[in-house]
């Protein structure tokens, strides 16, 4: 087994080869309200043609998202002379320079706009009036060729007035509104984003656990920062439950960034130490988007574990110039989805009706996903650099990161197959605490893994032909989704006419219409976010983009919509609709009959009800959330 430092290493190019010293990256945050961010580095150089490069591939992001095209005021100077420079022809990530002669110290200046609209993960929108979410790899230029963990970086940060911040770098000294942090190699550096804001609140989660966790939060307003204590209970089963399933734990501390805004990206994205968590503001204190947003933390609380300690050998790269290799995301982000989920249920952020809803909404969608004809999980883990930007439009059809739920539904066929063919002895728990907890507790490192690492360990806990389970899972093309598990775990996908909750909540959240399993389209505030190839709709003419001015004669709003499908059941009439298309109006019928359908996960009757045992805690939590 091969155990990395973090990441792996290669010799450092000729621009530091002559010196040991730290790269010194001071940031100014007093124009994050602006969206204006200042950074001032010092490199440590040799005279002669230098070349730097700016981070392209970002782990977690999956491809070469490096936000390039916001670095801005780009300036180096040495000896107080302004020197020139060219980038690259061929590699727009790469900045070529001459070093004059007796020049040891390279001052570069760097700005970045952080102006991007709220999409994407790390170079989406990140600050407003009040906060700022700082990741490192918007202002680091380092000697092309080095090594990430082995370049030593010192960083400092100068707040705004009042801001206070949460992050995992280690705090060394303070002046006033500046703060230095304990040097560290740029692959931590990277892996440590800081959140600060004027409106921050700092909880420590379940106290009695060493390492130390906590809930760093910033949010547009004071109101915001409120979690109740049913909420703050379930954060702190979360932290107990991971460490009784993967029995370890691989970090000096743990700091959960959530932002609260409704104006900067909502996402989440894994690091060793923390997660950068972004949601809406409202998010604790509205009962749907709390349920809607309940599997982030747990998701990339795991991904500490799964993605950081543990790494697809494809995805542990040397610096951030070396493209990464996807094809095991369907375990990098799959597994930490079926566990992340799994995990949400036991610590009591979900109920176990809760979960269900999930599951069957997520299962169900791909399930009527067409494009499983032509495209295998395999590619769409392979093509992740492609699709994480990709739009809903035709997604059914392209198929785009479905790694992550369709993963899910065969971890979860694995956690079946594992608890029948041991009879009950064994589960995927018993892998967890094996593959995860490899090394008990140990600072952040990285330990590979490929493809036969995986079939290995899963026999060495259960015997079984993994390997062509796995692979038959990921490789074939198939109109219909793995739904194995979920047999296997009791329960079926059943259809009815009332929304199951999750989805409910999804859809009073996003003023949205999910009529996928009954004419065949989504919309949102009017307009079709997409249509199912194959589908009435589908055959009636409508796309994606087009809005419904009119439903049956009458003014569309969901409601109307809603009602006019449930009116289908049972009769001849057809739903008719005036629809807009840049600009263009037409008359469409849809010819269905068969009224609302939404999905939902029933009990199958003389089953081992294996989901149920699959949701009950490790450990007993008695603020633990349960059904009504």
């Amino acid at each position: 087994m091969n155990r990395v430092l973090f990441f792996l290493g290669i010799a450092a190019g000729s621009l530091f080869a002559q010196s040991n010293r730290p790269i010194q990256i001071s940031l100014d945050l007093s124009d994050a309200p602006r969206k204006i961010l200042r950074a001032e580095l010092h490199i440590p150089v040799a005279p002669g043609p230098a070349t730097l490069v700016f981070p392209g591939w970002i782990p977690g992001e999956h491809g070469p998202t490096g936000p390039i095209d916001n670095l801005s005021g780009i300036t180096f100077i040495a000896n107080g002379q302004t020197l020139s420079w060219r980038r690259d022809d061929v590699n727009m990530y790469m900045f070529h320079l001459e070093v004059p002669a007796g020049v040891s110290d390279l001052e570069a200046k760097v700005d970045f706009l952080a102006t991007a609209a709220p999409t994407g993960f790390s170079a989406g929108a990140s600050t407003n009036a009040n906060l700022a979410i700082v990741s490192w790899n918007e202002f680091v230029l380092y000697p092309s060729g080095s090594a990430a963990a082995q370049l030593e970086i010192e960083p400092s940060i100068r707040f705004p007035e009042e801001w206070k911040f949460g992050t995992a770098l280690r705090e060394v000294s303070r002046d006033g509104n500046s703060v230095r942090f304990r040097a560290v190699p740029l692959n931590m550096l990277v892996d440590s984003p800081v959140l600060a804001g004027r409106f921050f609140k700092e909880i420590p989660l379940a106290p009695e656990i060493t390492p130390k966790h906590f809930l760093d939060m910033a949010a547009d307003g004071p109101e915001d920062l409120n979690p109740s204590a049913e909420q703050l209970a379930a954060f702190s089963n979360l932290v107990r439950e991971t460490g009784a399933l993967y029995k370890s734990r691989h970090y000096e501390s743990y700091h959960f960034l959530l932002t609260l805004s409704d104006s900067v990206a909502h996402f989440g994205l894994e690091h060793h130490e923390s997660s950068d968590d972004r949601v809406e503001a409202r998010t604790f204190l509205d009962e749907d988007l709390a349920l809607v947003e309940g599997d982030l933390l747990p998701h990339e609380f795991t991904h500490s574990w799964n993605g950081k300690y543990r790494r697809p050998a494809g995805l542990v790269t040397a610096n951030y110039q070396q493209p990464m290799k996807g094809d095991l995301l369907w375990v990098y982000e799959g597994l930490t989805q079926y566990l992340g989920d799994v995990l949400a249920a036991r610590s009591g952020i979900w109920t176990p009706e809760e979960y269900r809803a999930y599951l069957a909404d997520s299962a169900a969608s791909l399930d009527h996903r067409p494009g499983r004809t032509w495209r295998d999980l395999e590619d769409t883990a392979i093509s992740a650099q492609i699709l994480s930007g990709t739009t809903d439009q035709w997604d059914n059809w392209r198929r785009s990161v479905d790694y992550y739920p369709e993963g899910e539904l065969i971890w979860l066929e694995v956690d079946t197959i594992i608890r029948k063919t041991s009879a009950g002895r064994k589960s995927l728990n018993d892998f967890c605490a094996r593959f995860f907890g490899l090394g008990g507790n140990t600072p952040p490192e990285v330990i590979p893994y490929t493809f036969q690492d995986l079939v290995t360990e899963l026999n060495a806990v259960q015997p079984y032909d993994w390997a062509d389970f796995l692979r038959e899972k990921v490789t074939t093309k198939a109109p219909h989704a793995p739904l194995g598990g979920i047999t296997a775990a009791g329960y079926r996908i059943e259809y009815t006419d009332r929304p199951n909750e999750y989805t409910r909540a999804t859809d009073a959240h996003e003023r949205a219409v999910n009529a996928w399993y009954s004419i065949g389209l989504r919309v949102a505030d009017g307009v079709i976010s997409d249509v199912l190839i194959g589908s009435p709709a589908y055959r009636a003419g409508l796309g994606p983009g087009m809005k419904i001015i009119a439903v049956n004669g009458r003014q569309m709003n969901e409601d109307v919509f809603r009602q006019a499908i449930k009116d289908t059941a049972g009769t001849a009439h057809n739903l008719e609709l005036i629809v807009e298309n840049t600009g263009y109006y037409k008359f469409v019928r849809i010819e269905y009959h068969g009224g609302e359908k939404y999905p939902h996960l029933v009990r199958e009757p003389n089953t081992p009800a294996l989901l149920d045992d699959i949701l009950k805690p490790l450990l007993k939590h008695p603020e633990v959330k349960t059904a009504e």
